[in-house]
């Protein structure tokens, strides 16, 4: 026995625990993995959030569900690395950066590439760290000491690697495609980084002469400005109403160009007018066509969104006043036939929130079609990866199937410049599309491997684009342990096990990923794909900044703790891969989120908000104030503000369900503290397992319950069930263990010096400790303060603790039926009680009668816990009632019926006129519903499950005033 006996505080703080044990981890670097230590290797690398970004929900419940699994995997003795790092993420750190530098009227060109990297790096360093700081509040696992960035040295090694290598196997070109292009970052951006988005717009019609000057052709397009680069017009080969004008020529109406009618099966005859402009330089299916036919491919566009000099007087003009400008011009020629409104679809760049234009480009390609063959290879012959859930295996598989080649320049400063090295000696000084390049993976290389093949006299200039940032995320897996070195981290932890991410970007990223890694590594980079879903708000709403709905986890945590809002994302799952629901007092958490915000709520809001604090109002003045006088609220200072705000977070919930997880919380560590001060000071080790021979029945039944719950934890763990297995130890931890068992043994620990005592304190050291260990996955950070506490171990810690073992030995299902019994029968006499208003400490005769010997039996086995729990004077258990019994109230469990004589305990015409009070209105309510049931209109009308929901609360309602008519007979 120690000196002193060990103990808990009085409240559970969550701030104070919770800082105390993130430092802790990381300064004694708890998380840092080993390639040398045993067990098999487990591993998971971060999806790098970008450093532009801050924490938001996705990436709270992202992270929750990783350190979940993460944390979960070490216990069981995995040699575990749960690698963390960022993303440079090019356009996003640009777009803030010139941003920045319009603000001061310079663009990056003035300033030069150099400085503007310097900014760009100094950005890095202030955002950067403010995602990672955000990361290490949510106390993930990580081991900090190997973070990367997609920059970092050894990572921009591996990308040179893997660029120089796709290159030199002929997987990497360079060409004059036709891409999608951001005017806003003046950059190409592949299919995936554009948003397609329904608009309003408008169709034009208008005719092209035929040359001879025998008719014309009608027209229709969405982007009039697109006619001034036209180069042919084309129908469908099949079109009766047009194939005697194929071959002919038309003149181009403003340009005076003329062009052909050319046929093509690419051309839908229901659209439009069947006859389709044909614009090569600026629309995919035309680029298409112009290549089949030869055509000239005729640019009118500037990077930045300008027409250029081929657009003749438009020239200079932004596209969409060209727009207007080309429309009033066909107008006043007299070939403006119509104008229909028309909705469509448009693609938006992501990053820029501009409609992107299809540009013909001189870009760098990666061949899709060799690298998209390995990953469907892997997938169809060893379903590698497997996807959780299984159905976006098929939407995995069908993109890489539709995959294009992927253009992987960016025109851009910020991120990985493209190892090529122009050698522009041979045309003139200049770099145009014909110059000759040096692919090398160093400029030292490259001005080597130039002088062999142009002589000593070489100009020598490295391409200014750099690589879409997907490239070297998708390097991500294998270049974070070391590739293209042979290392020893890359030997025991690659391929990784798992990867956690989002239905989103299985085509920006899990895509990229397996498709370099079967080309680089000639394997997959993980073993599982975990799909997890979307965090909605209190309405069902995809949580979104567009959409204003976006919540700060960081004000949930500082609220009710880390621990509380990890364990709400995981509970909320209801199947893997389903979105979770957030419940949120919106207005609450506004001026909490920006406390300015209270100056600016109208009148409604502040009513709404005040509404549930009228019945205290008059005890705090400020609120009396306020109340009735919403003016009154423009007159409160700063300090007022403050104390408002601070009013409204202390008597409203911010979130029901996140309060939900800091109540269980709570109960835990009441439930602890009250564990740890019946223990006279003893470790779970200094008391050790129980002997079998004295354990009692609810020793056996928590023991049966802890061990069919770890059984039923790990199953569903193993499985990526997380949200059914923290749902399962809630239910065990608040029911099983403290609100019962800690009840049936409260007397036995009042005794002293028994056997009985010890044993029910080995029990609850060990269940306690097992509860500990099981939920620690889901809420590190009270299960160490409090493990720590119980054990009294200062050269350990919970987390690196082996996971509680399963013991099906242990688990005795008839057992646990006749707690069911027991416990129902328990939780009956206590309503009775209540419903009769029998004083607490009153006791009180009861009879439980039933036919069933196995039910006497288990109650009579319980009789203990009956009389303890209910306070109870005399029990009598019997198969038969030997004579009616008066003035009593009862109830039933199954066949078991339960009766508590009043005579003497309560006065019995008082409960009388509550019962029949109750009775009364219960049948005012089945009249009302049963004439809602008897309307003809209403059954036709309403939708079924209304009328089957109506039909219910009527069964319901006449079950309950049965009740009450049976216990007013009791009462007579």
């Amino acid at each position: 026995m120690t000196a002193t006996i060990p103990n808990l505080s009085t409240q559970y703080d969550p701030k104070t625990t919770e800082t105390k044990w993130q430092k802790y981890w990381e300064e004694n670097e708890i998380f840092k993995a080993n390639p040398n230590h045993s067990g098999e290797p487990f591993c998971v690398v971060i999806p790098p959030p970008n450093v532009t970004g801050s924490l938001h929900m996705g990436h709270a419940f992202e992270e929750a569900l990783i350190d979940t699994i993460v944390r979960y995997q070490r216990m069981k003795g995995r040699n575990t690395l749960w690698l963390p790092g960022t993303d440079h993420a090019s356009i996003a750190v640009q777009t803030v950066l010139e941003r920045q530098l319009k603000e001061t009227g310079k663009t990056r060109f003035d300033i030069g590439r150099d400085a503007f990297l310097e900014r760009a790096w100094q950005w890095k360093e202030q955002s950067g760290g403010t995602i990672v700081n955000q990361l290490r509040r949510l106390g993930v696992s990580v081991d900090w000491t190997r973070e990367r960035f997609t920059m970092d040295e050894g990572l921009s090694h591996a990308v040179r690697t893997a660029f120089v290598q796709l290159y030199e196997n002929g997987l990497i070109y360079r060409g004059n495609y036709l891409v999608n292009w951001c005017p806003a970052s003046q950059s190409a951006v592949s299919d995936l980084e554009v948003d397609s988005k329904e608009v309003d717009g408008n169709l034009w019609h208008f005719r092209y002469p035929l040359t001879d000057g025998s008719g014309f052709i009608e027209v229709a397009t969405t982007r009039p400005e697109t006619m001034l680069g036209d180069t042919a017009v084309a129908v469908n080969p099949n079109d009766d109403r047009y194939k005697h004008l194929i071959g002919k020529t038309l003149t181009l109406p403003i340009m005076g160009r003329e062009i052909p009618i050319i046929a093509d099966e690419l051309v839908d005859p229901s659209f439009g007018t069947g006859c389709v402009k044909v614009t090569p330089a600026h629309d995919p299916n035309d680029f298409e066509m112009g290549k089949r036919h030869n055509l000239p491919f005729i640019n009118i566009m500037n990077k930045d969104g300008t027409l250029n000099e081929n657009a003749g007087e438009f020239v200079g003009q932004d596209r969409f006043d060209a727009r207007k400008n080309v429309v009033k011009r066909l107008e006043t020629d007299g070939v403006l036939v119509k104008v229909e409104n028309y909705r469509h679809t448009i693609p938006y760049s992501e990053r820029g929130k501009v409609p992107v234009e299809p540009l013909l480009s001189t870009q760098w390609f990666v061949k899709i079609a060799p690298l998209s063959q390995k990953a469907l290879t892997c997938l169809d012959d060893a379903n590698s990866p497997r996807f959780v859930p299984e159905r976006w295996t098929k939407v995995y598989r069908d993109w890489l199937v539709k995959l294009k080649d992927w253009c992987i320049s960016r025109q851009l400063w910020w991120g990985h410049q493209i190892p090529a090295w122009y050698v522009k000696s041979e045309t003139n000084g200049e770099i145009t599309d014909n110059t000759p390049f040096i692919v090398a993976y160093s400029e030292t290389e490259a001005i080597h491997k130039a002088k062999q093949q142009y002589g000593e006299n070489i100009q020598l200039e490295q391409d200014p684009d750099v690589l879409d940032t997907w490239f070297s995320s998708g390097l991500w897996p294998f270049s974070t342990m070391g590739w293209p070195e042979n290392t020893k981290d890359l030997e025991t932890y690659y391929p990784t096990t798992t990867l956690v991410t989002g239905f989103d970007i299985i085509f920006f990223w899990v895509a990229r990923m397996t498709m370099m890694a079967g080309y680089f590594t000639n394997q997959m980079p993980f073993k599982d794909v975990y799909i997890h879903g979307l965090v909605r708000d209190e309405n069902g709403k995809k949580m979104s900044k567009t959409a204003n709905n976006g919540v700060d986890p960081l004000v949930l945590i500082d609220q009710y703790g880390t621990d509380a809002l990890r364990y709400t994302l995981i509970r909320e799952i209801v199947g893997a891969g389903q979105d979770v629901s957030l419940q949120l007092n919106r207005l609450l958490y506004r001026i909490k989120n920006d406390p300015s915000e209270i100056t600016k709520l109208t009148k409604k809001e502040k009513e709404e908000l005040i509404k549930p604090l009228l019945p205290i109002s008059d005890s705090i003045p400020l609120l009396g104030r306020i109340k009735n006088k919403p003016s009154e609220w423009e007159k409160l200072s700063d300090a007022e503000q403050e104390e408002l705000i601070k009013i409204f977070s202390e008597n409203l919930t911010l979130s029901e369900s996140v309060e939900a997880s800091r109540n269980f919380a709570n109960k835990l560590w009441n439930a602890s503290r009250f564990v740890m001060m019946n223990l006279d000071g003893n470790t779970p080790q200094e008391l050790g397992y129980p002997n079998v021979d004295d354990l009692e029945l609810c020793d056996r039944w928590i023991l049966s319950r802890f061990s069919q719950v770890v059984q039923q934890t790990q199953q569903y763990l193993d499985v990526y069930g997380l949200g059914e297995a923290a749902k399962g130890l809630y239910e065990f931890i608040w029911n099983d263990f403290c609100d019962w068992y800690i009840e049936l043994v409260k007397t036995r620990l009042w005794q002293k010096e028994t056997t009985s005592r010890v044993v029910a304190q080995q029990t609850l050291a060990y269940v306690l400790e097992g509860i500990l260990k099981l939920l620690h996955p889901f809420m590190p950070h009270i299960t160490e303060e409090i493990w720590h506490t119980l054990t009294q171990k200062t050269d350990a810690v919970l987390a690196l603790q082996a996971y509680p073992s399963i013991d099906v030995e242990k688990i005795d299902l008839n057992l646990e039926k006749t707690f069911d019994l027991l416990f129902g029968t328990i939780r009956t006499l206590r309503n009775l009680r209540a419903e009769a208003e029998i004083k607490p400490g009153v006791s009180v005769n009861v009879i439980l009668q039933t036919e069933s010997e196995l039910e006497r039996e288990i109650l009579n086995a319980g009789k203990s816990y009956i009389n303890d729990i209910v306070k109870v004077e005399s029990l009598t258990i019997t198969p038969q009632l030997q004579e009616e019994i008066k003035q009593a109230i009862a109830g039933v469990i199954g066949t078991v019926q339960a009766l508590i004589p009043l005579s003497g305990i309560v006065d019995i015409s008082v409960l009388r006129t509550k019962l029949e009070k109750n009775l009364s209105k219960l049948e005012g309510e089945i009249k009302g519903i049963s004439d809602r049931l008897n309307n003809p209109n209403f059954v036709g009308k309403a939708p079924e499950e209304v009328v089957q929901k109506t039909r219910e609360a009527l069964a319901e309602a006449q079950k309950q005033a049965e009740i009450l008519r049976e216990r007013l007979k009791r009462l007579e």
